[in-house]
């Protein structure tokens, strides 16, 4: 493809993702009555939200950790460059289009410690994979177990009770494949060849790169004892975001369990799959209608909520990344620009040498 298709195409995209924010921010705020937003703000409780940052910081700690467990196959990473490399990923992600730090991510800390770069990002896409997994067990354990809020239609609660079942078993059973199949990558490469056979050319080539990347994320585990750990980190992971969300929320006076931020959540990470900027728009609307129609907040609160846990999640981050950055004698345009490096680092086999020590 030529560069200034290329661009054609990557300013059309950026359009429409500025088009589709703006939209959902409208759509948040519409109905907000924006004065007693600010004063529910200006009311918050400050030691609950302090408590929530640092939960909020705690996480990125977690990740780090539990990226160490998924790459000790391929060696022994450093946790300052795993937790660096994922505040960096980040704060990338969240302030460039593109998802792009989920790309660069990988391609730095390969790199840093002169690891192959497909492994490294092989271990991603498994990475990615064990959160699914987490969030749907931790959902289906709130509808299963948890105390349902008495305000939920009797055919919302059916429904959910359903999706509880679904999840669960989805998860349990994406589970328990991953495992069969860390041990024999060669069967996904199998089975992969012959669905692809029956897709159109284009599709094929995505769902026969996709299931490569994850095949090879599975050869690098050799063996399901590090995946199951991993796993473990991922719901930790996932129950301390949760608890963030939940002290959040205490601070302006929207109250449910502990374990409906199980639920919460499944809304947000439903919400921020759309490729917003920093999950703006996307992030608060996801929160607001989960809090309102599940628990009965009143909107002014919850959108006041909203705001704040959106600003918790994603602007420290996005700080210390800059930061990190600097240290490291990096800009949002330097990477940017390492976008293709990057990407072609992903297809080749072995480190460039020269590459990784620069």
């Amino acid at each position: 493809m030529s560069t200034s298709r290329r661009s054609v195409i990557f300013h059309g995209k950026t359009v429409v993702i500025a088009g589709v924010t703006a939209l959902l921010l409208w759509w948040f705020f519409k109905d907000l009555d924006l004065r007693q937003v600010g004063q529910a703000i200006a009311q918050a409780h400050v030691g609950l939200l302090a408590l929530a940052l640092l939960v909020t910081v705690q996480t990125y700690a977690i990740r780090a950790w539990r990226w160490q467990h998924l790459l000790a196959p391929v060696g022994r990473a450093r946790y300052s460059v795993a937790f660096r490399t994922t505040v960096i990923g980040f704060a990338a992600t969240f302030l460039l289009p593109g998802r792009l730090g989920e790309i660069l991510r990988p391609y730095l800390l390969a790199r840093a410690e002169r690891f192959s770069a497909v492994a490294v990002f092989a271990t991603v896409i498994v990475e990615r994979a064990l959160d699914l997994a987490a969030v749907l067990l931790l959902f289906a354990l709130f509808v299963l177990i948890g105390p349902m809020p008495v305000s939920v239609d009797p055919n919302m609660g059916a429904l959910l009770n359903g999706a509880a079942f679904l999840a669960s078993g989805g998860a349990l059973t994406g589970l328990v494949v991953m495992a069969v199949l860390a041990g024999h990558p060669d069967r996904l490469g199998r089975l992969a060849g012959r669905v692809t056979r029956m897709l159109p050319g284009r599709l094929a080539d995505g769902v026969a790169t996709l299931v490569r990347a994850f095949a090879e994320g599975l050869a690098v585990m050799r063996r399901p004892r590090p995946l199951i750990l991993a796993f473990g980190h991922s719901l930790l992971l996932w129950v301390s975001i949760g608890l963030g969300v939940w002290l959040a929320s205490l601070a302006f006076g929207v109250t449910f369990p502990f374990m409906g931020s199980f639920l919460v959540l499944m809304f947000l990470v439903v919400g921020v799959a759309i490729p917003t900027p920093g999950g703006a728009g996307t992030f608060h609307l996801a929160y607001s209608i989960a809090v309102t129609s599940f628990f009965g907040a009143v909107a002014e609160p919850a959108g006041a909520a909203a705001l704040v846990l959106h600003a918790i999640s994603f602007v420290p981050v996005s700080l210390l990344g800059l930061w990190f950055m600097a240290q490291d004698g990096l800009t949002l345009g330097g990477l940017r620009g390492m976008r293709s490096r990057a990407e072609a680092a992903e297809r080749r086999p072995d480190p460039n040498p020269e590459e990784a020590s620069s």
